[in-house]
């Protein structure tokens, strides 16, 4: 009797292991990518425009989350659509399409620098 209760509970376990194991893999993040070369002319033509967003009425009472995200989109509306409106950033988030955003908005500036 005790046999078969622990072959019961052994089988049990397995089965559960198996359906956990067998959960369908994460579904990788991915957004449309854009080169940026990181130079100092690019840093200099981004920095402009985010301090003049950072000091906007729009986004200069806010903190935090809410004021990254309202710079961004300040910055490039269109980029930002493109790039953050169907997925924001989430609080702790590590922002990997800041790279992306940056040469989108060098693109669309029309101020490409190398």
């Amino acid at each position: 009797m005790l046999r078969m209760a622990l072959l019961w509970i052994i089988y049990i376990n397995f089965e559960l292991y198996k359906s956990y194991a067998c959960e369908p893999s994460a579904v990788p993040f991915t957004f449309k990518e854009y080169p940026y070369k990181d130079t100092p002319k690019n840093e200099m033509t981004f920095r402009e425009f985010e301090t003049a967003c950072e000091q906007s009425s729009a986004c200069s009472h806010m903190n935090g989350l809410a004021r990254t995200r309202c710079i961004r989109e300040c910055v490039s509306p269109s980029c930002y659509r493109e790039l953050y409106l169907n997925d924001p950033l989430e609080e702790g988030e590590i922002d990997v399409r800041l790279n992306s955003f940056k040469g989108c908005f060098i693109q669309r500036s029309g101020r490409t620098r190398n």
